[in-house]
């Protein structure tokens, strides 16, 4: 309290002192008019090429998002920032990761991560996310969602997050980056059911091999496990993409010259938008040291 008081007299006195001597040409007393407006709190809004040490999480907390230098060990990198315009952003609380909203910027982020790796992301040991600002920060003026890659020790079997050091900018542009998907040896059950699909180097025995990726179209059903019919368009046309690899013909013979084995995304990430399947051919008798890559018919004969 004293101290207040003390304050209180001196700027009084200062007060007098200057009505005392009078004032200087262009001052009118007044100390506070003059003063330049504060500016408008902005929101923060992360960056594209920053990565974090932090696991991917679909809601992006600031708190949690302190970018690290690429070059040491992370978990994440962000390929692209995009903002969220017209009747989406003037929505009270982030579009729910099944809704249309939510879908177009998956779009992009597919679209815009293309460009940063290279190649289609889901080329490589990779996944694609899509994170959003929280609540509150929605309420505080973000508009923005992130696409957030990352490392997997393996996309077939849900593997886990790779702690990497180095950017994945242009990681995918070579097709033998280290990244790319290549050979594997499938474990495959009396059923034809696939309980394993180990990667290895193709100039070692395998019997399946990446082929590609299917984009499946906006009103295609998500399959369930049991659901014969629902998987048929998936076969089929991972089937195509073994022709186009391989160099077969487009053939009724096609499906007599090797099993398929289509690998989608979960459920969840389905209605957000990521509709690429995956495609790997599967040698159903024997096994190769060597890739199939363009190495023509005789390679997947025929048989019976």
């Amino acid at each position: 309290m004293r101290r207040s008081v003390a304050a209180l007299a001196l700027g009084a006195l200062m007060m007098a002192g200057l009505a005392g001597c009078g004032m200087p040409e262009g001052v009118d007393g007044e100390l506070t008019d003059d003063w330049a407006g504060l500016p408008e709190p902005k929101s923060f809004v992360p960056a594209a090429g920053v990565c974090y040490s932090t696991d991917f999480a679909p809601i992006a907390l600031r708190a949690l998002s302190t970018p690290v230098d690429c070059a040491t060990e992370h978990r994440v990198e962000t390929t692209f920032v995009g903002t969220f315009t017209g009747a989406p952003a003037e929505a009270g609380k982030p579009p729910a990761r099944d809704s249309d909203p939510a879908r177009a910027a998956f779009a992009e982020c597919d679209k815009q991560s293309a460009t940063y790796l290279g190649a289609d992301w889901r080329l490589g040991r990779l996944s694609l996310g899509l994170a959003l600002p929280s609540d509150k920060a929605w309420t505080g003026g973000a508009r923005w969602y992130r696409c957030d890659v990352t490392e997997k020790t393996n996309v077939e079997e849900n593997g886990t997050t790779v702690a990497r050091k180095g950017t994945v900018k242009d990681g995918l542009k070579a097709v033998d980056a280290p990244l790319r998907l290549g050979c594997y040896t499938l474990d495959v059950q009396s059923t034809l059911e696939i309980t394993k699909m180990a990667a290895t180097d193709c100039t070692k025995e395998h019997n399946g091999e990446f082929v590609g990726v299917w984009q499946a179209p906006a009103n295609q059903k998500y399959p369930q496990v049991t659901d014969v019919a629902a998987w048929q368009a998936f076969y089929n046309n991972c089937r195509q993409k073994i022709a186009e690899y391989v160099k077969v013909p487009k053939d009724d013979d096609l499906a007599a010259r090797s099993g398929v084995a289509p690998v989608l995304a979960n459920e969840a990430d389905w209605k957000t938008g990521d509709r690429g399947a995956r495609c790997y051919v599967w040698l159903q008798d024997i096994k190769i040291n060597k890739s199939l890559r363009a190495a023509g018919p005789n390679a997947l004969p025929i048989t019976d």
